[in-house]
């Protein structure tokens, strides 16, 4: 799950905080893109090799040297627009959540634990199964990136980490 408790949710409200971290899938990582490259640059430059040395090789490379970095460049920007992670923070009187954005900008927000309330939103919502925390007269989205299975299974934890 793209999402864990750092902290687990205190057994009683006397104990300490808690605390989950929510972020993307990341279904690329370092060694698979490094390899995905490699392999795209072998396989557009297996078929210059006959022309290898002729006016038609020269002609064909920067189209071809353009269509690699063009990928290069879309999973870079995709990597990079996923890098958004949203903490949620509960103790005993307060709730927080804090979201930081692919470019680097902070929203947040905080109740009154006694407050908040958990909500799903089955076909309201931008996506299916849309969770919200709703307190201080305001509705945050939380894990609208996860998949809808994830959302009903992090609706279901918030629910019981809430109350």
């Amino acid at each position: 799950m793209p999402y864990s408790w750092i902290t687990p949710p205190a057994a009683s409200e006397a104990e300490t905080a808690s605390e989950m971290h929510l972020w993307p899938h990341q279904s690329l990582p370092p060694q698979g893109y490094a390899r995905f490259i490699g392999v795209t640059a072998l396989l557009i430059t297996l078929p210059l090799l006959p022309f290898a040395g002729s006016p038609v090789f020269w002609g064909l490379l920067p189209f071809l040297l353009l269509a690699l970095f063009g990928l290069k460049y879309a999973l870079d920007r995709n990597r990079r627009d996923a890098q958004v992670i949203e903490v949620l923070t509960l103790n005993a009187t307060e709730a927080r959540l804090e979201r930081r954005n692919a470019n680097g900008t902070q929203q947040s927000w905080q109740c009154n634990r006694y407050w908040v309330k958990v909500e799903l939103h089955p076909m309201d919502g931008p996506v299916p199964n849309y969770v919200t925390l709703r307190g201080s007269g305001r509705e945050v989205e939380i894990g609208a990136f996860l998949s809808e299975d994830e959302r009903k299974a992090l609706y279901d934890e918030l629910q019981k980490a809430i109350r």
